[in-house]
């Protein structure tokens, strides 16, 4: 690069930001797509004044100063315009002249903290790249002692189950008694998680919809995906595709009076509902959709005035037990829908899991519980509650599917997992290890977004603006004029993709396994890890 953009004298923090832009100038053609397309107004063109001192040949002459002035590129250095990285100027650059530079010393914000200013909020990163998930190896390998299978020309069955499956005497007295047996669903194992329909853009939501309706149709793969408690679109409550989605009820209660009143005009049962107590990135705390997000199309959904923040309580506030819940919450959503549709808690991991998993063991209402983990991300969570708070996936799921087989209902009561699945590219391994760990199906958010809509999020703290509404990509914008930059058919097409990728890589690990036709949930014994101490918690083997 031959020029850096300039630092006056008011800007001597520039050095201390992250990420600082480099410029070209002899490249740059002074087009302003750079600065018209920034999501945090970093960038402004500026006019700079360049000294050039005349040394004359001889000693007689003074040396003489010569400036000219030119015109180009200056960043901004206040803390909310901080540069993140996302390298969108750099995408619309004809000329390749701007790139942002990412520096690796840490605390670059120190200086402004020291002088008062508020550092950017993350949107939902913990910014540790550690995972014990992609630590785990399989290592049951069937050659000469089971057959194993090609995974290219084999058929294969990967297909769970959502919902309470009971044994055949406990169903058919559970029908006797009372008239109904549990609702159980048959769904793909890779799960969308929730994403709320305001948290995302209108054309991300309807690109992920439009996604999981080809797979069901066309290729006959039963994937879900969960709304978040944002309520959905009344369109979709009365579609046909209502089928492929699960609806989720928080705290807020956001959507759902739409919801209650579409019950009668549904042409379609959804999936499931999910009801959420808690989640990975914030354990124990309520969601919050900033003022910017609720335009009047999300207020109108969600039934509140426009431009306001829409924060939800950390508990529902008529339940403050898993009895209450099972009681008021889970039966009377059952009754909603005449018990044909699987009703499940969604809980952040944690030391309670497994007495919220006791209690919804002795119910046959529960159909199942998700259980997030702390890399699990959302776009409104403080930074304390995601590098201080929740328990690790791996374990958690592992101490909870040990419980149930204790109590003989390991095949009953389905556990999906989430929170940091696939967070450093490996998500069919770590999909498949979470699996023989006793998850009946994981979920993912981060994964889909940047699979299917190009998200540059990531864990060094590059872009991560998902919760103030600029998300250069449109993925997480209520902006019109950023959200129209994403094309919902193009997003349908990469998550179509995702799926076919991710099943052919789960097909190459079960393979060897010699299974096809169940997925092989709790099978540990194929399991291996590096770490004694994560070998002795996980209860699988030790190898080095």
């Amino acid at each position: 690069m031959s020029a850096v953009a300039a630092i006056t004298p008011s800007q001597l923090s520039l050095k201390d930001l992250p990420w600082q832009i480099r410029w070209d100038k002899d490249r740059c053609t002074l087009c302003g797509q750079c600065a018209a397309v920034c999501p945090m107004q970093t960038l402004e063109l500026g006019t700079f004044r360049k000294r050039i001192v005349k040394v004359p040949a001889g000693l007689k002459s003074k040396p003489e100063n010569e400036h000219t002035v030119y015109y180009g590129i200056r960043q901004r250095t206040a803390p909310h315009q901080a540069c993140i990285g996302c390298a969108t100027c750099t995408m619309v650059c004809p000329n390749d002249a701007i790139m942002p530079m990412h520096s690796d010393e840490k605390d670059k914000l120190r200086m402004h903290v020291n002088l008062g200013g508020q550092p950017r909020t993350r949107g939902g990163r913990r910014n540790d790249n550690n995972s014990v998930l992609d630590q785990i190896k399989f290592i049951r390998i069937s050659m000469l002692t089971d057959p194993a299978l090609d995974s290219g020309r084999h058929e294969f069955d990967l297909r769970t189950l959502i919902g309470r499956i009971q044994s055949p005497a406990d169903g058919l007295a559970t029908f006797k008694e009372q008239g109904w047996a549990p609702a159980v669903r048959e769904i793909y194992p890779l799960m969308i998680g929730s994403m709320s329909f305001g948290a995302l853009s209108p054309n991300m939501w309807e690109g992920l919809q439009m996604g999981v309706a080809y797979l069901n149709e066309e290729l006959n793969m039963p994937v879900r995906m969960c709304t978040g408690e944002g309520g959905c679109p009344p369109r979709l409550l009365r579609s046909r595709f209502l089928k492929y989605v699960i609806l989720q009820i928080a705290s807020g209660y956001f959507g759902w009076d739409e919801i209650i009143h579409a019950i009668p005009h549904m042409k379609e049962d959804p999936c499931a509902i999910e009801i959420k107590y808690g989640q990975g990135a914030k354990p124990g705390d309520g969601g919050l959709l900033m003022w910017h997000k609720v335009n009047k199309l999300i207020a109108a959904i969600r039934g509140v005035p426009p431009g306001v923040s829409l924060p939800s309580p950390p508990t529902h506030q008529t339940q403050y037990s898993i009895e209450e819940s099972v009681a008021k919450m889970i039966q009377s959503m059952s009754m909603a829908w005449g018990f044909r549709v699987p009703v499940y808690p969604k809980i952040s991991a944690t030391t309670t899991t497994n007495a919220v998993l006791n209690n919804l063991c002795r119910n046959p209402y529960a159909a199942g519980l998700a259980v997030d983990g702390e890399d699990g991300g959302t776009g409104a969570a403080y930074n304390v509650s995601m590098n201080h708070m929740g328990s690790p996936i791996a374990s958690n799921i592992r101490d909870a599917y040990l419980t149930l087989c204790k109590i003989g209902k390991q095949n009953e009561v389905p556990l999906i997992a989430g929170g940091g699945i696939g967070k450093n590219g490996n998500l069919a391994a770590n999909a498949a290890a979470l699996i023989m760990l006793g998850a009946s199906a994981v979920q993912i958010g981060k994964y889909a977004m940047q699979a299917a809509a190009g998200c540059v999020g990531s864990e060094s703290d590059r872009c991560n603006v998902c919760n103030i509404g600029v998300c250069p990509k449109g993925i997480t914008s209520q902006d019109p004029r950023v959200y129209r930059r994403l094309d919902p058919e193009k997003v349908a097409e990469r998550l179509v993709d995702l799926y076919v990728s991710f099943d052919t890589e789960l097909k190459k690990i079960v393979a060897p396994l010699g299974r096809s036709t169940s997925l092989p949930i709790g099978m540990s014994d194929a399991l291996g890890i590096a770490d004694k101490d994560a070998a002795d918690r996980l209860a699988i083997k030790y190898v080095v």
